[in-house]
């Protein structure tokens, strides 16, 4: 009898490249630290993509009369040879590959201005193997990149899952968070950064600069029409900005220190029309106790065990005479009456600085479920025209968005909003902000009074306004409502009296009851 063909084997579906990026990290732990691994990572992501880049472009060149592929004049990035990735992809298993690296990394810094100082040159420490890097060259090498446009996505996609992956696995330091890119989505598209300075005092890796720059994309903008400015303190994160910023064509003045921004303010003097902001939450080592006369703190002395309030009024102090700013914090910034944040948040809020409270849903964050809410904050509130809209005179409001039920859990840790929701909150606001077919819906949205906020002490917990959702009216009058849910409730009840009555006798027959 003939034997059966075998039944064919089904192909394991392919890694993506976060599982293998992630395979290749799990494998260095006990002997390389995760955030040298995430710059070893990171680094030949920008190095694989100039070098799709410029390839792009001296194969465009070769086919153009008259035109030098080797002249460096005609590229945004001149890459050297020892450089481009053909060149390191050759020499994958080589012994030396690490060095080779970092020789590549030094040559593209000497032939561009732009990229000096920013670049790791770390690969040929005794903790990275050749086997191990000649590994990550093939990884990348199988990346189908172009050098366009369209590979931006899938770049920011690796530098997010490395940010928010090794943010998760280190834990909150000094406050510091990673901000997930639903979040700076909803607040880039609720304050429009679309001419103007945007500012970030505290600019981690550069996310609200990338998403304001594809915002304005989305609404026909120029990258042209806003100047980029930001402060950082960590230097690794700093290049790490200066990297995001630069392989995006995106020019900007930022500054690093390690005073950080509220002990040395980068920028004093300046007045910005946006400000995109997700400052470490309740840090105590702010030096606060240095700064207890600073100008800065207009509504009043903020404590020094904790900085949220130095943060909310040095970028409120930071605002053009028509800006507007979207900060992420913790949401005891809502609520708290500790060390006289109390009477900071009263003033804040009859000095007309509050435009606009959200409070986020938990698991927003990679590697924690803490709550946070968005403070934006306004200076000029009394109506007229701004850069991008007309708006209403708000003076004595306060919108409240309560978002807590938005969004979806796209693992078992953690949620993400869908654009869907990003456009309902930024939508609400932009009505509420022009007066254009704005309501209070019970249970998401409240335009309250100062009258109304002050009799509820000043909190600013959108809960406490918007109220509980509208339920459907199903038509049934009350009584008999009520009958038929007493006779339903009588009904279980029965129900639970035979069941106990079973289980009572099969303990009797096994000796058990009494």
């Amino acid at each position: 009898m003939p034997r059966k063909a075998a039944a064919p084997k089904k192909e394991a579906p392919a890694k993506s490249l976060e599982a293998q990026l992630w395979e290749a990290a799990n494998g260095m732990r006990g002997s390389v630290p995760p955030s040298d691994y995430m710059h070893v990572a990171l680094g030949l992501v920008f190095l694989r993509y100039l070098s799709a880049t410029f390839e792009t472009r001296h194969a465009d060149l070769q086919n153009e009369p008259h035109a030098d592929p080797e002249d460096a004049d005609e590229y945004q990035f001149w890459v050297p040879p020892e450089s481009r990735w053909s060149a390191l992809s050759a020499a994958a298993r080589s012994p030396d590959i690490g060095k080779r690296i970092d020789d590549a990394m030094r040559a593209l810094e000497a032939s561009n201005e732009d990229l000096k100082g920013i670049l790791p040159k770390i690969y040929g420490s005794q903790y990275f193997s050749s086997t191990m890097l000649g590994s990550l060259l093939d990884t990348f090498t199988n990346l189908n990149l172009q050098g366009k446009q369209d590979d931006f996505d899938l770049l920011g996609r690796v530098y997010e899952f490395f940010l928010g992956e090794f943010s998760a696995m280190q834990g909150r330091t000094g406050g510091e968070q990673y901000t997930p890119r639903c979040v700076v989505s909803t607040l880039v598209e609720m304050i429009e950064p679309l001419r103007g300075t945007v500012y970030d005092p505290c600019c981690g890796t550069g996310g609200f600069y990338i998403m304001s720059e594809k915002f304005l994309r989305a609404h026909a903008g120029r990258i042209g029409d806003i100047a980029i400015y930001g402060q950082e303190r960590n230097p690794e994160t700093f290049r790490l900005a200066q990297m995001n910023l630069a392989i995006r064509s995106i020019a900007g003045e930022l500054r690093w220190n390690a005073e950080g921004t509220l002990l040395k303010d980068a920028f004093p003097d300046r007045r910005f029309d946006y400000i995109l902001a997700n400052p470490p939450f309740n840090i105590s080592d702010w030096s606060g106790e240095l700064l207890r006369s600073d100008a800065r703190w207009k509504f009043g002395v903020p404590p020094v065990g904790n900085a949220n309030f130095a943060w909310l009024q040095h970028i409120f102090a930071h605002l053009s005479p028509e800006g507007c700013a979207g900060v992420v914090l913790a949401n005891g910034s809502m609520a708290s009456n500790q060390s006289g944040e109390g009477d900071i948040r009263k003033d804040m809020i009859e000095g007309d600085a509050v435009d606009c409270m959200v409070s986020l849903p938990g698991q927003l964050f990679f590697g924690t479920q803490i709550p946070v809410c968005l403070w934006i904050l306004a200076k000029n509130r009394g109506g007229g025209a701004t850069k991008s809209r007309t708006l209403r005179n708000r003076k004595g409001e306060i919108l409240f968005l309560d978002a807590r039920k938005l969004g979806s859990m796209i693992s078992r840790t953690q949620r993400e909003f869908a654009q869907e929701d990003i456009r309902k909150l930024a939508d609400t606001y932009h009505a509420w902000r022009e007066g254009k077919g704005y309501e209070d819906v019970p249970g998401f949205c409240k335009s309250a009074t100062k009258t109304e906020i002050a009799a509820h002490g000043y909190v600013l917990t959108p809960g406490r306004y918007v109220g509980a959702e509208d339920v459907e009216d199903e038509g049934e009058p009350f009584a008999d409502k009520m009958k038929r849910l007493v006779t339903e409730l009588n009904a279980q009840f029965a129900e639970s009296a035979k069941l106990e009555q079973a289980i009572q006798a099969n303990l009797r027959g096994l000796g058990y009851g009494s």
